[in-house]
């Protein structure tokens, strides 16, 4: 444990964010507030405005520059004027902003070094009276500001740290990792990053916690997280088994092997061309890549529809005896193009694929599998005949080459994102 309090104490005063750091934030996100209520004063409606998130609470990693603010609307303002006030705030408070899409559009820009996100919200009495479900961002501020003294919010930090390292932080469909939301919960759940990762490397998923012990509905996720503003949600529903799995390895790796190294992400040389074909041809194995114009869809639309592909196209290859030994989805850094590359075992296959019927001393199914082969007069069937036990018959297989099979229509059958 000495080694360990030494490791996170040197970790401590680097992502730590000093005086300064802290002074300028708040600087920064005060003269925003008072331009954001000065725009809504142009409104025919009333409004507030509240600042979110982890630069809110004190919960940031040094060098993080992100200031979210929420325009909180009447809760019967119908969606449309939402939109619309909402983002005449936006742009008025960033005039160089632009426009994403949540579940509903909002403006995102940069004033003085700092990334700012600026959502409309409806002010509603719970979270789960929400109309949209950024509504219930101010609840989830709230909550944990009321739960996260000094020190644990110095261990959130260190868990942010520790997950961004590791490569299992953030909550967008990329990633699949911790959100800062289910970070924090856990961090205070547990009594800080230590407790954190004690328990973490003896958990046998699933796993639940329920802050406030209200779930109103069961979840069938690794790690279930209950919100304890919103009893119907599950906080932790993006992360992915293997990310979680990651924080696993990694919470024993640090407790056996305290080392400052977790707390970083790792920089890697891109191989070069040459490098990456060497190091195929040492694998013997084949790769094969799907690549194809990527559709204008933001990351979090388009990865779930890559994934939903990749899926089906290795069932696909599965199914057909290639035999995939790993597989990723990919888009260049542009998000310009895209691919579903697997790496197979093998390139081609025989001319015939093995089917086995039923063990001949099971008379009915055994007898309606020799009589549906037994007039067959196609030449490349060979059988049935007895091999052990059971009838068996080879076939013609219907693709011999990994190539034919991905470029013909047989490929589109498998399930495919839209």
């Amino acid at each position: 444990m000495a080694e360990l309090d030494a490791v996170l104490s040197r970790v401590r005063e680097r992502v730590l964010p000093d005086p300064e750091e802290r002074d300028r934030l708040r600087a920064t996100a005060a003269t925003l507030t008072d331009r954001t209520r000065e725009a809504i004063d142009e409104l025919p409606v009333e409004a507030d405005v509240v600042q979110v998130g982890s630069t809110a609470r004190g919960t940031w990693v040094s060098g993080d520059r992100d200031i979210d603010l929420f325009v909180r609307f009447p809760a019967d303002l119908d969606r449309a004027e939402l939109e619309e006030y909402g983002l005449a705030v936006g742009h008025a408070v960033l005039p160089d902003g632009h426009e994403e899409y949540a579940e509903h559009p909002y403006v995102k820009g940069v004033y003085d070094g700092f990334d700012v996100d600026l959502v409309p919200c409806h002010d509603v009495d719970a979270a789960s009276d929400l109309v949209s479900a950024v509504d219930r961002t101010p609840f989830h501020d709230a909550y944990l500001t009321e739960r996260l003294d000094d020190e644990l919010a110095a261990d959130v930090v260190l868990a942010k740290a520790f997950l961004k390292g590791i490569g299992a932080y953030g909550s967008d469909l990329r990633t699949e990792g911790f959100s800062g939301y289910l970070t924090e919960l856990l961090v205070a759940e547990l009594g800080g990053f230590v407790p954190l990762v004690e328990s973490a490397r003896s958990w046998h998923p699933p796993m639940e916690f329920d802050p406030e012990g209200h779930a109103e509905r069961t979840f069938d996720d690794a790690l279930v997280v209950v919100d304890p503003t919103d009893p119907t949600r599950n906080v932790a529903a993006v992360l992915s088994a293997a990310n979680l799995a990651r924080f696993q390895h990694y919470a024993r790796d640090l407790l056996a092997n305290p080392r400052e190294s977790l707390f970083r992400p790792p920089e890697y040389e891109p191989l070069t061309a040459a490098e990456v074909r060497d190091h195929l041809d040492r694998r013997a194995a084949v790769p094969v890549a799907v690549v194809f114009d990527a559709p204008d869809l933001v990351d979090d639309q388009l990865w779930p529809q890559l994934r939903r592909s990749l899926d089906g196209v290795v069932r696909g290859l599965n199914d057909r005896g290639f035999d995939v030994l790993r597989e990723q989805a990919m888009v260049d850094d542009e998000g310009d193009r895209a691919a579903l590359y697997a790496e197979v075992e093998t390139a081609t296959r025989p001319a015939v694929v093995r089917h086995e019927g039923p063990p001949v001393a099971v008379r009915k199914h055994a007898a309606d599998f020799y009589e549906s082969y037994a007039d067959d007069v196609d030449p490349d069937t060979y059988g049935p005949f007895i091999d052990g036990d059971r009838y068996v018959v080879e076939r013609e297989r219907e693709f011999t080459t990994v190539r034919g099979y991905l470029e013909s229509d047989a490929a589109a059958d498998v399930a495919l994102g839209a």
